[in-house]
């Protein structure tokens, strides 16, 4: 029986889950339907699709870009190349600002790490409890499982929620706003346009990503995911469910007026919201290990609101188990 379980299959989760799974047993439980959190690859069919969250990664730490270049070598990850059209002057733009995106979708780094580990999707956690020096976790399916040790890489809001009364760290108790995201996914008519990504400056839409121009697959349509500015979807996301028609109309409204595209026919059009995000404040600590009950935390919001902070989390809270 697997002694440690890990909640989330996202930055953290895989790659905590991956470093334990050297001399421990893990079983690794996500409520989606496949790997990579916040870097999911939303597929159209079995090779097109987009990157309808993390949309590239550019790491600064010297131990990330050295875990990314070896990402390379073994062709996991790649160089997007292209025209990138930087439209936001509030904004600092780096000349040497490399993007790196998975060879077939940005959930690839999960997929690598995972590829060992015993996990299982669509399996909600819904309420965990500690009994006889034993993690008691409940999931949505009303199973209950029993593990040593347990690992959480959910965002702030669900963490709370679980775990309130066995964390008893002053950050729990922090009001951590965590900003949020309204994506949508659209395919129009094959155009001239060479650009592989916009990012703007404006009030509501802040990028955009040609997914075509990723040179992951062919197809006789253009494929582009529009990610909204975290300012208007914070107004916006409570209701993007009820709503989404009109706030994927404005987006998709935006895109057109803003990049000079001829406005055509929508072929196909994707909502998602995203209510947690990212976190742009980070916090003191990096991560969360209680040896006493063996429950740890590791989530990119404890560093900030890039992919590489998640990886940077885990990495702390790994050090903090063996220690």
């Amino acid at each position: 029986m697997s002694s440690i379980c890990v909640i989330g299959s996202g930055i953290s989760g895989a790659t905590i889950a991956n470093l334990l799974s050297v001399k421990h047993p893990v079983d690794l439980f996500d409520k989606a339907r496949g790997p990579g959190g916040r870097s999911s690859f939303k597929r159209l069919d079995k090779i097109r699709g987009f990157d309808h969250g993390t949309q590239y990664i550019s790491p600064k730490s010297a131990p990330f870009k050295k875990f990314i270049n070896e990402l390379i070598k073994k062709k996991i990850l790649k160089n997007w190349s292209g025209k990138h059209l930087f439209l936001n002057s509030k904004k600092k733009q780096n000349q040497n600002h490399t993007k790196i995106i998975g060879k077939k979708g940005n959930n690839d780094i999960s997929k690598y790490l995972l590829r060992n580990i015993n996990c299982y999707f669509e399996n909600e956690l819904k309420k965990i409890n500690y009994k006889e020096r034993k993690w008691v976790l409940t999931f949505s399916d009303g199973k209950k499982r029993f593990y040593d040790k347990l690992i959480l890489t959910c965002p702030f809001a669900q963490l709370s929620k679980l775990s309130n009364k066995f964390i008893k760290n002053p950050f729990i108790k922090k009001k951590i706003k965590m900003d949020a995201n309204i994506t949508v996914m659209i395919a129009i008519r094959k155009t001239k346009i060479n650009i592989s990504s916009y990012l703007f400056e404006d009030k509501i839409l802040g990028w955009a990503a040609k997914e075509n121009s990723k040179k992951r697959f062919k197809i006789n349509q253009d494929l582009w995911t529009l990610q909204s500015t975290y300012s208007w979807a914070n107004k916006k996301i409570n209701k993007n469910k009820e709503n989404k028609d009109v706030n994927s109309q404005t987006l998709i409204d935006q895109f057109f007026k803003l990049t000079g595209i001829k406005k055509t026919r929508v072929l196909f059009s994707l909502n998602h919201g995203w209510k947690y995000s990212s976190n742009s404040k980070p916090l003191k600590l990096k991560s969360y290990w209680n040896s006493s009950i063996n429950l740890g935390v590791c989530a990119d919001w404890f560093v900030g609101p890039r992919l590489e902070a998640g990886w940077i989390s885990a990495n702390d809270l790994y050090k903090k188990i063996i220690r």
